[in-house]
């Protein structure tokens, strides 16, 4: 319990007052310092493990960049943290793998719910509840993508459900694992639903915040197209985060601006 109650987060290393009531959310603590640099008056708060702290503001509020690390588990552990130290927006940014035809690597996807094949989830929610964004949070994602994107093949701004698991290779070789029985139907599954893209923490965060009555939002950019390349169908392949991170900033701009109201 010490740990709990000292005020310095045991992993994050943050106090309350160090970060701001709204935070973005990479995976890679390398992302961090260039989010940072879009705030004003940005400065670095911590850094500890994968967790890299910094807070500026955004139309005068403070606003944190917060890296999570990879996967539901740590990443569950900083908006824990975050929480404690007053936060209550959360958006993450983040990369996918394309799962449905439509997507194009370069695409931006807006979570509206994440299939939880993870376990992080399953400590904080039942397996029978979604894990589903914030819907005010999901609809400024939606907001700020639009601006940023045209209809051509990767620059498009997707809306709908993601694929949250917790084993990069698994979607990578799913036959070269003793369960691939079970692995490769469900994925199978997953797409003729219209599952739009694979990635690996929006089910813990949107588990965490349901669990802690907060608000939480998640926007990816698509690298490539899983199925499309399995299909021998064209594709781009995309590098760069920088749509998905001025959709984030400018979300977070719109929720400011709702919330004064």
């Amino acid at each position: 319990m010490a740990l709990i109650q000292d005020d310095i987060r045991f992993h994050l290393h943050i106090r309350t007052g160090d970060v701001g009531r709204y935070v973005i959310l990479p995976g890679d603590p390398g992302r961090v310092p260039k989010i940072a640099a879009l705030l004003d008056n940005a400065h670095p708060v911590a850094q500890n493990r994968e967790y890299t702290t910094y807070t500026g503001e955004l139309l005068g509020v403070p606003v944190s960049v917060v890296s999570t690390g990879i996967g539901g588990a740590s990443t569950a552990i900083a908006v824990e943290e975050l929480i404690m130290s007053g936060s209550d927006t959360f958006v993450r940014i983040g990369t996918s793998g394309g799962m449905d035809m439509k997507v194009f690597g370069g695409d931006l996807i807006v979570a509206s719910g994440a299939i939880r094949s993870e376990g992080t989830s399953r400590e904080y929610i039942p397996i029978e509840y979604p894990a589903v964004p914030d819907y005010d949070v999901m609809c400024a994602l939606k907001q700020a993508g639009d601006t940023l994107s045209a209809d051509e093949d990767g620059n498009r701004c997707h809306v709908g459900v993601v694929h949250c698991k917790d084993s990069f290779y698994g979607e990578i070789d799913p036959n070269g694992v003793p369960v691939s029985s079970t692995l490769a139907p469900a994925w199978d599954a997953y797409v003729r639903c219209g599952c739009l893209t694979s990635e690996m923490e929006s089910a813990a965060l949107f588990s965490v915040a349901i669990a802690r009555h907060v608000r939480a939002g998640a926007v990816f950019t698509a690298l490539w197209n899983v199925e499309r390349t399995k299909a021998g169908l064209p594709d781009k392949v995309c590098e760069s985060s920088e749509r998905a991170i001025s959709c984030a900033v400018e979300a977070i701009k719109l929720l400011i601006e709702c919330d004064r109201k």
